[in-house]
């Protein structure tokens, strides 16, 4: 890092943050601009805001980012241009040339020689970008658009340019993520054909901010700065993981008319859906706008007046096949099946087998006695009726139980030999087969096999009993979990999960472990590849077990209670087993039919 940087006329040393105006093309634009530099050398990171001036969240966040961007946090530099298009912002003049009606964002990479814009444009890529290594640019819905917060992330650059751009992309709190199909026209676009990993943030619109919307983009955008090794800190609390959108589709008006959408942006609809109408001042229907495929709406026109060849609405399909965190998930676990034979296999013969019994027979229905033994005197016409109704109440005390993310089946074994009828399912195949290599070693008959336990294929109502260990923590979608679990017991039938807030716990930090624990033996690769996944899960940014009680209450489960004392009955020695994360005890009924 050089001692003293000049970007524009505004001049920075390391350690340093200034504010001030940066003039490109010549002089011709002067924009407001924050340059924030750290002490030590890094890489740099562009970001701009007010390409359109009349999308004023970025606009708004790009000022608070110059504020509050903490110097002692810094690797590198970081420079916000927080308004592009600045005549057209502070005349109120909206996202387009007042002169030439263009729109900067479908111009560059510009001109050196042409109209304001084309020149603008030039400029920003001459003298910004072509001093970054990353590049994140900040918009918002325009005066007339409502849109679902979403994030672009470019798609026509080289390969490893794409990839950062994706992750960058992945950084982001919205729940979807749209591939640009172009390469130029945008900035970031441009950008990322120039070999810059480049995105585009999309919150808020109608012409307004609001306060949340922009401490959103912020964290949005602190959470990039972090993966890319710009700024320290930990991870932020994060609702969502942004999923694929694809086919994006852009549909314009063809005539100039009043318009009522029948959605809002964020729905989710189905091909040949009426998404709204264009009708004449005698509500006369001039068009209807009519849905290409599935999909949900990323933002569309909400003002009342469409104009032809205007924007009414743009969707695209929520590609679910191109979220790849369960084939992540899977490959990870895939690596500590073998480890996890291992430990079963001690933990099975260690006190930890009886303390774990001893706390799932807490919330276990009591088995009842045999009717023979509770009637001996009676007679056996009698005998025999009893034991019937006996039998079918309780199935002489066995329960039919399902063990979710079994792993190397510890539980699944555990209940089988205590007679229970018990079935383990994984979606690691490796686990399975480990699972079936130890309750052959311990003798006993279990079911196991690969599922996945968002979308079980048991039918409605099998299980007496749903048991987990240490498995929400790893899921995706969690709260479609506990749906598919609840979907599966019989009324009145328990839930029973065993999990621990570990999004507060960094894994690939071992070192306050015992020298024996499993954690320590796989070493800080594995540990680490599994710490960045679970930052790609939503639920590690959850208040637990308080949102785990939110989601059962929705679905059909009643009798909630909570234990968090179980750590301290079950790991009682700092060894190979100990699990540092206080874990916690959830166990609810499902409502009964009568």
């Amino acid at each position: 890092m050089s001692e003293i940087i000049n970007i524009g006329g505004l001049s920075a040393a390391p350690g340093q943050r200034v504010h001030g105006f940066i003039s490109i093309g010549n002089g011709e634009f002067s924009l407001p601009a924050t340059i924030v530099r750290g002490e030590k050398p890094g890489k740099t990171a562009l970001i701009t805001a007010g390409i359109h001036a009349g999308e004023y969240v970025g606009i708004q966040s790009a000022v608070e980012l110059g504020r509050d961007l903490k110097i002692e946090k810094m690797t590198g530099t970081v420079i916000i241009v927080k308004v592009v298009a600045k005549e057209e912002f502070e005349n109120r003049h909206g996202s387009l040339c007042r002169a030439t009606g263009e729109n900067l964002n479908r111009l560059f990479p510009g001109k050196k020689e042409g109209t304001t814009y084309e020149k603008l444009a030039y400029a920003v890529v001459e003298e910004l970008q072509k001093v970054a290594d990353f590049y994140i640019d900040l918009h918002s819905g325009d005066d007339y658009e409502k849109l679902t917060p979403y994030v672009y992330y470019a798609g026509k650059a080289a390969p490893e340019v794409m990839k950062i751009s994706h992750q960058m992309a992945e950084q982001v709190d919205v729940p979807y993520m749209v591939k640009s199909e172009v390469s130029s026209g945008g900035s970031y676009n441009y950008a990322a054909s120039c070999g810059i990993p480049s995105v585009l943030l999309e919150r808020g619109g109608m012409g307004a901010w609001e306060t949340e919307e922009v401490r959103s983009m912020k964290r949005d955008v602190r959470s990039i700065l972090r993966f890319l090794g710009i700024y320290d800190g930990h991870r932020s609390m994060r609702k969502y993981y942004p999923l694929n959108v694809t086919d994006v589709q852009y549909q314009s008006a063809s005539y100039t008319g009043l318009w009522y959408p029948q959605k809002k942006a964020g729905d989710l609809f189905t091909e040949g859906e009426i998404l709204g109408y264009v009708k004449d001042y005698e509500d006369n229907i001039l068009e209807t706008c009519t849905s290409y495929g599935d999909g949900v709406i990323l933002y569309q026109t909400g003002s009342l007046q469409v104009i032809k060849d205007g924007p009414m609405v743009a969707y695209g399909r929520i590609s679910y096949e191109e979220d790849d965190r369960k084939e992540k998930i899977a490959a990870y676990w895939t690596k500590r099946s073998d480890s996890f034979l291992e430990q079963r296999r001690a933990e099975l013969h260690s006190p930890l087998a009886k303390r774990w019994l001893e706390e799932i027979e807490k919330y276990l229905p009591k088995k009842a006695l045999s009717p023979e033994k509770k009637i001996e005197d009676e007679s056996k016409e009698r005998k025999d009726a009893v034991a019937k109704i006996k039998e079918k109440e309780t199935g002489n005390g066995k329960l039919k139980i399902l063990d979710v993310g079994c792993g190397t089946g510890f539980f699944t074994i555990l209940l089988a030999k205590q007679g229970h009828q018990v079935t383990g399912t994984d979606l690691t195949p490796d686990m399975i087969t480990n699972s079936r290599i130890l309750a052959k070693e311990e003798q006993v008959t279990c079911d196991f096999q690969v599922m996945d336990a968002e979308h079980l294929t048991f039918q409605d109502e099998s299980f007496d009993v749903v048991i987990s260990r240490n498995l929400t923590w790893t899921l995706p979608e969690a709260a479609q979990a506990y749906k598919e679990w609840s979907r599966v017991l019989k009324p009145g039938g328990l839930l029973l999960n065993f999990d621990a807030n570990y999004g507060a716990t960094n894994f690939a930090e071992t070192s306050d472990l015992p020298e024996n624990h499993a954690h320590n033996q796989l070493g800080n690769s594995l540990m680490q590849e599994c710490e960045d996944i679970k930052r790609q899960l939503p639920i590690s940014s959850y208040l637990r077990p308080a949102w785990d009680v939110e989601e059962l209450g929705k679905n059909d489960m009643e009798q909630i209670s909570i234990d968090l004392g179980l750590s301290k009955r079950v790991y009682k020695e700092r060894d190979e087993f100990y699990n540092p994360t206080p874990m916690f005890a959830i166990a609810a009924r499902k409502q009964s039919n009568s």
